[in-house]
């Protein structure tokens, strides 16, 4: 048998499968000392070892199965797969919202790649109709691939480019706005987006999805059809991150782009309002607001665009004995501004002062936030926390740090005296600090404690 009909399959893998007479994409049937496996012989990744034979089953799901575990294989049929969805052209149904689709790369808008194993961006915005058919019946959809990028890869040039776009298709009358983006670093393109978009009469929604669209449980369709859902029919002309809200498919979340983060690394409602309520519930038949008040879509085309970034901007994360050549590295640098993630109710250690001293002197905007995540900075309690104020720190409130360096980095952008950039940093736009906290804003149990067994005995987890 050729070499070509075993892609990447190399030492003890490739003399099975030699052995057996089984080829990549083959249907197989395969004995092994821990049972019967049936299913595709997959191709191997280039990156992976020699000693395990990979199986699609038929629940979706890929095996690999150990090649010294293997007594018998019997290939069964064969018929090499086509993962690329075909893409399609999107009818257009009178009657139904006009909603646009801005594809920037990401899990929502990719494939597994059986050469490296990895996720790719590759489903262009056409593909993904091919895909979720239902999207026709929820809107008439335009789409447009702006960039094909994992979300580590989106920073201020994709930023500025996703705000002129939105503002354009705002012009043009478009009834909403969806971005497919990458979980990883959503939150953050959610911010810039709120600062730069505002006085918006549509929503603009990002999505994402944890897993990829070849998985079984794929969680990229469902969010779509929600997202579209919002784009089209809700009246909240805000923007907003779609993601699922419970980890089964009952419904999805929106997440207000100032307070949102994502707090599990692959969980599928990943996606939580921090310091406050999700702004709207949503299925496909609805939008179900929880937040009483909220920016109301409107017939007109007033978006306010401010497309500024400076990356002249850092973040830096306290910890205990942490020394003050730290901070004047970063100066030297060049860096203009610093969102300080402190501990507590903001707080680092007195080693530092003289180097906070030193920033500020030289211009340097400095901002205190908290690695609690949740709560507010509250630097007047403690000595500490008035000596770093009279030393140049301004404490932001219950900003999230992510969003305290874009805000900043947007500031930046725009101007560097810092009466104004203190201004604007402190008078919030879209709630990215809030007057007070709600009894319910902020909910983390733990597991083991009775009255919350009993709490999770009683809801779809």
């Amino acid at each position: 048998m050729s070499e070509d009909i075993f892609q990447g399959y190399k030492g003890a893998a490739l003399e099975v499968l030699k052995k057996f007479n089984t080829r990549v994409w083959g249907q197989a049937e395969i004995d092994t000392t821990r049972g019967k496996f049936v299913g595709t012989v997959l191709p191997r990744s280039e990156n992976d070892d020699e000693q395990h034979i990979v199986l699609k089953i038929p629940t979706g799901y890929n095996v690999g199965i150990s090649v010294g575990t293997i007594r018998d294989m019997k290939e069964t049929g064969y018929k090499k797969a086509n993962y690329k969805i075909p893409e399609k052209q999107f009818p257009v149904t009178p009657g139904l919202p006009k909603v646009k689709l801005f594809g920037t790369g990401g899990t929502i808008a990719s494939r597994l790649d059986y050469r490296t194993g990895a996720v790719i961006p590759a489903f262009s915005p056409g593909e993904l109709y091919g895909a979720v058919p239902e999207l026709a019946d929820i809107c008439n959809l335009e789409t447009e691939k702006l960039f094909a990028v994992f979300s580590e890869n989106m920073g201020p040039k994709q930023y500025m480019a996703l705000a002129k776009a939105i503002g354009k298709e705002i012009e043009h009358g478009i009834d909403g706005i969806v971005i497919g983006h990458g979980t990883d670093t959503l939150h953050h393109t959610g911010a810039a987006l709120t600062f730069m978009c505002q006085n918006l009469p549509v929503p603009v929604v990002l999505v994402g999805s944890q897993r990829s669209s070849d998985r079984p449980s794929s969680d990229a369709a469902l969010n779509l059809m929600h997202a579209m859902k919002t784009a089209g029919t809700s009246d909240i002309a805000e923007v907003m991150v779609c993601m699922f809200g419970p980890t089964s498919d009952e419904y999805g979340l929106l997440h207000k782009g100032t307070r949102v983060r994502k707090m599990h690394s692959s969980y599928r409602s990943t996606f939580r309002t921090i310091g406050d309520t999700p702004l709207a519930m949503v299925n496909r038949q609805k939008v179900t607001p929880i937040h009483k008040t909220y920016n109301k879509r409107r017939n007109d085309k007033n978006v306010k665009i401010l497309p500024y970034f400076s990356d002249d901007v850092t973040m830096l994360y306290y910890y205990p004995g942490m020394k003050p050549d730290t901070i004047d590295a970063l100066v030297e640098a060049g860096y203009r501004g610093i969102i300080i993630v402190g501990t507590g109710l903001g707080h680092v250690n007195k080693e530092l002062y003289p180097a906070i001293e030193r920033a500020h002197a030289k211009g340097v905007h400095m901002y205190m936030t908290l690695q609690t995540i949740w709560g507010y900075v509250h630097m007047f309690v403690y000595d500490t926390g008035r000596d770093m104020m009279a030393k140049g720190i301004v404490p932001a409130g219950n900003m999230l740090p992510e969003v305290a360096w874009v805000k900043l980095s947007w500031i930046l952008g725009q101007t560097n005296d810092p009466d104004e950039v203190k201004r604007m940093m402190l008078t919030p736009i879209n709630d990215e600090i809030t007057t007070r906290e709600p009894y319910n804003g902020y909910l983390v149990y733990q597991g083991g404690v009775p009255e919350v067994e009993d709490f999770i005995k009683k809801v779809h987890k």
